[in-house]
């Protein structure tokens, strides 16, 4: 008998925003092999940092046990502050280097838990570019936006 490679989850996210701050949303797109799944999500008054966070949390908290994951996201300050910020920030407390709280703290602090059920490859892409699942992810953070009530 021989044993199947697991399966790499390639997962798409991001967010959008119409003002910064102002009506938001986040999307994801999970590929798994043949198997798809999108993902959407609005709020009606939010910033677009926490509309990527949101969007990659989601998307981690979708995936059912510990998967090896490829997460592609297009923004910055996620790439920054999971490979560079988010280290120093739990041994300062959640605090910056200039000593001020941690924007977004909670939502990092989720980031940071479903982070840890995983093994990720993160890789920035650029959006608006093209990239198939980015657009996709696009489309679904502005869909999360248009289904918010009046």
């Amino acid at each position: 008998m021989t044993k199947t490679a697991e399966l790499i989850v390639n997962v798409f996210t991001d967010g959008a925003c119409r003002g910064n701050p102002g009506p938001g949303g986040w999307g994801a797109l999970l590929i798994a092999g043949r198997h798809r799944r999108t993902l959407h999500g609005g709020e009606p008054d939010t910033t677009n940092n926490r509309m990527e966070l949101t969007a990659a949390i989601k998307a981690l908290n979708a995936l059912q046990g510990s998967r090896k994951v490829i997460l592609h996201t297009d923004s910055k300050y996620v790439m920054d502050g999971i490979n560079e910020w988010l280290p120093n920030w739990k041994n300062r407390g959640w605090k910056t280097a200039a000593k001020k709280p941690v924007k977004n703290k909670d939502l990092w602090q989720e980031l940071d838990a479903a982070v840890g059920r995983h093994e990720i490859d993160w890789r920035w892409v650029k959006g608006h570019d093209g990239n198939p699942g980015n657009e996709t992810a696009d489309e679904l953070a502005n869909l999360g936006i248009d289904e918010l009530p009046p």
